[in-house]
């Protein structure tokens, strides 16, 4: 089992007194703990007690901060998505091209996976195998920036208009498929994977029909 190289938003705790520096340190020792354990053994089969064990903290400790394993799962969500959105963000507003667009959001998408790699697989594949929400705030936050971004592009004339929440979700399932594809191979290569995903998007870009009225664009009635 490959050890998880966790990309975390980074926490200032200089400026906080004592009480709340250990309050965000046994906040990230928890988080870090699970990280561990659901990618050993899989959501499913982790409980809240294999988590505390993985921590040098006691059991009531954890229910300061956390009700269960899910809430947890939830909160490694939104770490991730809180370090990636910005990365992904910061180079599609660089982009002075569809292809600089659709690749920089899927290099800065494939890199980021490959470093956290244990922590990305373990939320796909309980995506797949439980009822557990995946969409949390920031991660829907970061798919709303997405799109808001394509609009804005759109507007630029970067884009042809375009469905703009078509592309947002259609740019969100390849990547994370693709992502996933990645991870199975020996010998994982972020470029390609985005490169990969970039040519099938600059190459059918053009041939999507385009959008009729404003609604088709923003998903809304």
């Amino acid at each position: 089992m490959d050890s998880p190289i966790i990309a975390k938003a980074p926490v200032r705790t200089a400026s906080l007194g004592k009480r709340e520096q250990t309050k965000v340190q046994n906040r990230e020792i928890i988080l870090d703990a699970a990280r561990k354990v659901f990618g050993e053994l899989g959501f499913g089969a982790t409980t809240v007690r294999d988590i505390i064990r993985a921590t040098p903290l006691a059991s009531g400790t954890f229910y300061n901060y956390f009700k269960s394993k899910e809430e947890v799962f939830q909160a490694i969500q939104d770490e991730m998505a809180l370090t990636l959105r910005p990365r992904l963000r910061d180079e599609r507003l660089k982009a002075k091209t569809v292809e600089e667009f659709i690749s920089s959001t899927f290099r800065s998408f494939m890199e980021f996976v490959a470093e956290d790699h244990v922590s990305v697989r373990t939320i796909r594949h309980t995506a797949d195998t439980t009822r557990v929400r995946i969409h949390t705030p920031e991660i829907v936050a970061g798919f709303e920036e997405l799109r808001e971004d394509i609009e804005k592009a759109i507007a630029q004339g970067l884009f042809p208009p375009v469905d703009a929440d078509y592309l947002m979700a259609s740019i969100v399932g390849v990547a994370f498929e693709v992502a996933d594809r990645m991870m199975t191979r020996e010998h994982r290569d972020p470029a390609a994977a985005a490169a990969f995903a970039t040519a099938l998007f600059v190459g059918g870009i053009r041939m999507l029909p385009h959008a009729d009225h404003p609604a088709a664009k923003t998903g809304t009635a």
